[in-house]
């Protein structure tokens, strides 16, 4: 006779629900911050698909400062070999045109190179999971395969989750202080927690077909993240085009194939699969594996509002969008990055309930903007096919004749040349969109103004990336040196930590962050920079950049973003530091 056991509740600081980028790093950065969590995922495994892959300059800061990035470094493929974006009518055909793309144009290469530490690079989302997930658990995530959220209850001290065992199929419960929903773009914890939502879901639908295959005679020569393929019947979000995505170079690839929503999915056989990756490769000849097959919708949704009480959602949960411009997972890591640290804070009763407020408020404008740039890249594609008739009804021989006549001494072919170069010259705003990446700006109350007026952006925001020390600007990247060590501006700051940068004559800065500290019970670092300093500025980019005079301070949050600036070392500076502290802390 066998008896039914009761599975105890399970006690933890923080649930996360789900493994992708957005909950493996909520799960990564409270574990570095000794932060107890227990993570949960309904699947058995983690991504075993490429899915999401562009990792931008300020994801590879962040991962950075968790302490992953020659991780990820290691197994990624690098900026070089991203390349371009190509534009052709099969692999195997005739090119039509290219972008310089993902930082390599010259111009945009050397912005690169001045805004950051790092370089962005090609992470797919099957190897980018277990980086994040490994370094988790070995800070002491705990994190359990196969089990299902089913719901949750909030009171004044908690969320009680309910949870169920796929493997042996029975439930039990959860307690935790907070509850991260990191399920994804059909996301229950949102649900659940009544999130309003923007915009709408399915608005166009699309495949992803898996396959290996050696195609590096046709494109070791011209290194691409992706090739466009200009086809007949292709419909990418509606855009007269299908899109073979290098996995790994060249011999691990991934296309995106369009079906009518409406209609529904067609029948993902494997030679259904195989017959669109031949006419997007255009050699029959290849030797070519189908490995997987999915259908997805794109969608156009994003979070009003990332919380409920003490439930909180974060990447696909609360933006939802193409995968045009590597936006996604990029946005989910980031959404994790900004909450850790608050959550941290208030759990060990340094900041006040308060401080979990500002995470709508810094990220949910963030969300709606990458959900609107990324949905709008996709309109930004069809000039290109316009150009070349691409996307009126007609015949393939037609299409081709479209094709050819571009070549062609005229008058109308020399404009369509014109017309087809401008096009993919405009798409630098889906694949340089450096801007987009590197220019958010927070305002929340965990932010203190400074009293001066914002000068704006010198160029197009979205194109390129302009530093800034203002209140809720990232803090800039320059190069500075400790002895024989070189470091980042940025390697000041982070580790779960408040910095302080100030410079000669600004001891008495530092001096405040001492003794606040002790009174707050905050950690508070300091970095003094100049001649004769522990850190020194060889170059002169950090005064060129920093905004403030030599005694001025800069006070950094743990996410890197300023909080606080002040442009010299007069009047009562421990007073002000800590009027700042006590905003950004909730407790004013």
């Amino acid at each position: 006779m066998t008896t039914a056991t009761t599975v105890p509740t399970v006690e933890t600081d923080v649930l996360i629900v789900g493994s992708g980028p957005a909950g493996a790093s909520a799960a990564l950065a409270l574990s570095t911050y000794g932060v107890p969590n227990v993570m949960v995922t309904r699947y058995s495994r983690l991504a075993d698909t490429p899915r999401a892959h562009i990792t931008n300059q300020r994801t590879m800061e962040v991962l950075r400062d968790l302490g992953v990035e020659e991780d990820v470094i290691a197994q990624a493929t690098p900026q070089h070999l991203m390349g371009n974006t190509v534009f052709c009518t099969a692999l195997a055909g005739e090119e039509l045109g290219r972008l310089r793309s993902w930082g390599n144009e010259p111009l945009v290469q050397a912005a690169h190179e001045l805004a950051s530490p790092t370089r962005m690079c090609d992470m797919p989302q099957h190897l980018m999971e277990p980086v994040l997930v490994n370094a988790a658990i070995a800070r002491g995530s705990r994190l359990r395969f196969g089990t299902e959220y089913l719901s949750h209850e909030q009171d004044a001290d908690g969320v009680t989750a309910t949870v169920r065992d796929r493997l042996r199929g029975d439930t039990y419960t959860i307690r935790a202080k907070y509850l991260i929903g990191a399920d994804g773009g059909r996301s229950k914890v949102a649900e659940d927690a009544g999130l309003p939502m923007g915009g709408q879901m399915g608005v166009a639908g699309s495949i992803n077909i898996v396959f290996d295959a050696d195609l590096s005679k046709y494109v070791a020569h011209r290194p691409a993240t992706l090739y466009w393929v200009l086809a007949p019947g292709a419909t990418v979000g509606g855009i007269g085009a299908g899109l073979v995505r290098c996995v790994r170079t060249w011999n691990e690839w991934l296309i995106v194939w369009g079906y009518d929503v409406d209609a529904g999915p067609p029948d993902l056989t494997e030679e259904y699969a195989l017959s669109v990756v031949r006419k997007l490769i255009g050699d029959d000849e290849i030797p070519v594996t189908i490995k997987s097959s999915s259908a997805w919708t794109v969608n156009e949704m994003y979070a009003e509002t990332y919380s409920n009480g003490r439930v909180f959602c974060a990447g696909d949960a609360t933006h939802r969008h193409p995968p045009s411009n590597g936006l996604g997972s990029n946005t989910s890591i980031q959404d994790s990055y900004n909450l850790a640290w608050k959550l941290k804070l208030v759990l060990d009763g340094t900041a006040s309930p308060k401080l979990l407020d500002t995470y709508t408020a810094e990220r949910a404008p963030i969300g709606r903007q990458i959900v609107t740039r990324a949905n709008k890249s996709i309109g930004e594609t069809a000039p290109v096919f316009e150009a070349l008739g691409g996307l009126a009804p007609q015949t393939p021989e037609q299409l081709w004749r479209n094709i050819a006549a571009r070549k062609d001494a005229t008058t109308e072919a020399e404009e369509q040349r014109a017309r087809l170069r401008e096009a993919i010259a405009f798409k630098a705003y889906e694949f340089n969109a450096h801007g987009v990446d590197l220019n958010q700006r927070y305002t929340s109350a965990a932010i203190v103004p400074d009293g001066t007026e914002d000068p704006g952006f010198a160029r197009d925001p979205e194109l390129h990336s302009q530093p800034s020390t203002r209140p809720g600007a990232k803090l800039p990247h320059a190069w500075l040196c400790a002895g024989i060590r070189n470091l980042s501006t940025l390697d000041l700051g982070g580790n779960g930590r408040f910095t302080l940068v100030t410079g000669i004559g600004g001891e008495p800065w530092t001096e405040a962050a001492r003794i606040l500290g002790k009174e707050f019970g905050l950690e508070i670092a300091t970095a003094l920079i100049g001649p004769g300093q522990e850190y020194e500025d060889p170059y002169g980019d950090w005064a060129r950049l920093r905004e403030i005079g030599d005694s001025g301070a800069l006070l950094v949050r743990p996410d890197n973003h300023v909080a606080f600036r002040r442009q010299d070392a007069t009047g009562d500076v421990t007073a002000a530091l800590g009027d700042a502290l006590r905003q950004i802390l909730g407790w004013g």
